[in-house]
């Protein structure tokens, strides 16, 4: 069996394996200027996730879960000056366990994704256009996706916007005898501006939109039986100051969420980009995520816990997945990037993620849940043609 909720907990960890075109990507904070030479760059990432047992369900034990290795190839190339066409293949493996409630009731998962995506894009004077088509495909899930993203500069050059749009068709069907084929459908879209407000800082506004129907249950979760629709909001802050002395650069930002789950999210990231030699720069970065639970989120039964929870009568939604439940976050990261001469670059990065339920700002509190730990780390090298 795999358990589809868990894979993607895990590809939410480590955002070199997120879905295919779900939302409009964030490009860059300019409009995009025709490239002078293309770029092949291959990454690779191990990403490893574990509960420790300081609650009542794990009590006196370690348990890993989810291991993913991932490589990923992406190639960029210009067309006649004012077209690109850029192509991403990415193959990755994931093993380990999961659980069919909140942190119990282990089930083993070995599974391979392959997916890719191309992306064409038109520049203009003052903006441009890109459309992508992306296709997914593991043992029981397969993503269809397509977007399309425009750009505008104002004849100032200091303001830049950007309008998007993107759908997905997915196909879920568990290896349940007699499960037979599940449908689900996302369209998303977004509108930001970015603007300079001086040669030292730039700011950027996003908002989306997302519109999800279909299936969004877990068959692999016992009592898991979601509502067929999910509206998402979110609105992303971002700032970047440039320091003269040092010539460091800070990235500040802020993200709110809200679906109509009654999940409220806030997210503050900050990270610090350095220079040391010429070429080789260091970031740390630090992220805080909180969360409310879902409203039909069924918590630890405290009289019971290594058994599910069963739902009230009378109670058409529920789950017990622990990523539904309140909880809060915090991620610690650190990369290197090196530049070899004109062609090359080579980076690394590792993250450290810890996840527990009274770390939330807001909302009740699963105290029965074992803390959630991962780490993943990324190498990558790039090359100019």
């Amino acid at each position: 069996m795999t358990p589809v909720s868990m894979k993607n907990f895990a590809v939410f960890g480590a955002a070199l394996l997120g879905a295919a075109m779900v939302a409009p990507s964030y490009r860059t904070a300019y409009a995009d200027a025709a490239p002078e030479r293309g770029i092949v760059s291959l990454k690779y990432l191990n990403y490893q996730d574990w509960q420790t047992g300081d609650k009542p369900l794990t009590a006196g034990m370690t348990q890993d879960r989810v291991s993913v290795e991932a490589f990923s190839l992406m190639g960029m190339v210009p067309i006649a000056g004012e077209w690109s066409l850029a192509v991403t293949l990415m193959k990755d493996t994931v093993t380990g366990a999961s659980p069919a409630h909140h942190t119990a009731d282990i089930m083993h998962l070995h599974d391979l994704r392959k997916s890719g995506d191309i992306q064409l894009t038109r520049y203009f004077s003052r903006g441009s256009l890109t459309g992508g088509l992306s296709y997914s495909q593991e043992n029981d899930y397969i993503s269809r996706g397509a977007s399309l993203q425009g750009s505008w500069e104002t004849e100032e050059k200091n303001t830049t916007w950007t309008l998007g749009s993107s759908f997905s068709d997915d196909s879920v069907e568990p290896n349940f005898p007699g499960f037979g084929q599940k449908e689900k459908k996302s369209v998303a879209g977004l509108i930001g501006v970015t603007r300079v407000l001086t040669k030292n800082d730039i700011v950027q506004v996003n908002l989306g939109y997302s519109h999800i129907t279909g299936y969004t249950s877990d068959p692999y979760r016992y009592y898991d039986n979601r509502p067929d629709l999910r509206n998402i909001v979110t609105a992303l802050c971002r700032w970047n100051h440039h320091f003269d002395a040092g010539e460091g650069t800070v990235r500040l930002s802020y993200r709110y969420y809200r679906d109509t789950w009654s999940i409220r999210a806030h997210t503050f990231d900050a990270e610090y980009v350095q220079p040391l030699l010429p070429g080789l720069s260091i970031t740390p970065a630090v992220r805080l995520y909180t969360q409310t639970g879902a409203d039909f989120y069924l918590p630890v039964n405290p009289a019971d816990p290594s058994n599910p929870a069963i739902p009230p009568a009378g109670q058409i939604h529920y789950s017990e997945d622990q990523r539904l439940s309140a909880f809060g976050a915090l991620t610690l990261g650190f990369k290197v990037s090196w530049e070899i001469g004109k062609e090359w670059t080579v980076d690394g990065k590792y993250d450290h993620y810890e996840q527990r339920g009274e770390w939330s700002l807001a909302g009740t509190r699963d105290t029965g849940l074992a803390t959630f730990k991962a780490h993943y780390f990324q190498f990558g090298v790039s090359r100019l043609l």
